[in-house]
């Protein structure tokens, strides 16, 4: 009894031990050696796991940018330029610096400016809402307010304001990372440049309904009038589908736009001083005559 343990033992050891050295063979005839500046890349990254970047976290960013014949599809939105700055130099590649981004909301019907005419009894979030229906408002197009936007950030950047039932955005907190872009399923929130100084403009409305249906769901709407398109003189509005859009890549900041929309659909933000719409509306009839004499 006691030999038969004893080879039964001694023939499993055997075995295990064949099938270890098989095994070391395998793994070093197919062993994939990886490049080191892969771990040294990662290092330098937040380690977030965001997504922002585009791929399935840091280390799949750190894998691609090795792979890379340059670095103009890698950017890390939470590290910035400082530290896709220390990837370009791990690569030794030229970096060409990208301007700051902040994530600003296209939609601003409060509950003030847009009555609810019907209310939501189910599941609280955006997309199974928007699914279902137009919405509690008679606007299709705003604000649904149930926050997918705030749970998709990673960061702590965006909270739903309970008054306005709108993200309110932290632009010291805000990475641009493009998570609550993807969270909404009315697409309202948007990647801009923060602009120098902190200063830009933007269409605070996505309504593509005519103005007299558009300001009937909304106070705040876009009514497609065309004044800031026909006001603007460096080309930087787009008006299409009955709604404005302002290209930041054009936009001079000279809020003329702002200060001839007669909605207060168009915003400005990080101007150090309040928009003295009189004085703009004088300053573009001055030039208007200058331009007939």
């Amino acid at each position: 009894m006691t030999g038969t343990i004893l080879w039964t033992i001694l023939i499993l050891s055997g075995l295990g031990l064949v099938l270890a050295v098989v095994l070391f063979f395998i793994a070093k005839k197919f062993k994939v050696e990886e490049d080191p500046r892969i771990d040294e890349i990662e290092k330098t990254l937040p380690g977030a796991n965001c997504g922002g970047c585009g791929f399935a976290g840091c280390r799949a960013f750190a894998s691609s940018a090795v792979a890379a014949p340059d670095l103009e599809k890698h950017f890390c939105p939470v590290g910035g330029n400082a530290v896709m700055q220390q990837v370009a130099a791990i690569l030794g590649f030229e970096l060409q610096e990208k301007a700051p981004q902040v994530a600003v909301l296209r939609c601003n019907g409060s509950c003030e400016a847009r009555p609810r005419v019907n209310v939501y009894d189910g599941l609280a979030s955006c997309r199974v809402k928007a699914s279902l229906y137009a919405g509690d408002t008679l606007c299709a197009y705003g604000c649904l307010g149930c926050g997918d936007c705030e749970a998709a950030c990673a960061f702590g950047a965006l909270k739903i304001n309970p008054d306005t039932l709108l993200p309110e955005i932290d632009e010291e907190k805000c990475t641009a990372c493009g998570a609550c872009v993807k969270a909404c399923p009315r697409t309202l929130l948007e990647l801009r440049n923060k602009g120098p100084r902190g200063m830009r403009e933007f269409v605070a409305c996505r309504n593509r309904d005519k103005g007299p249906v558009a300001k009937k769901a909304c106070a705040n709407a876009c009514i497609g009038c065309g004044m800031c398109f026909r006001t603007c003189t460096h080309g930087a509005i787009v008006f299409e589908n009955n709604v404005s859009y302002i290209d930041f890549s054009k936009c001079k900041l000279c809020r003329e736009c702002e200060a001839m929309c007669p909605t207060g659909a168009i915003h400005g933000v990080g101007f150090p001083k309040p928009l003295d719409k009189d004085a703009v509306k004088e300053r573009i009839r001055k030039r208007k005559e200058a331009a007939n004499a």
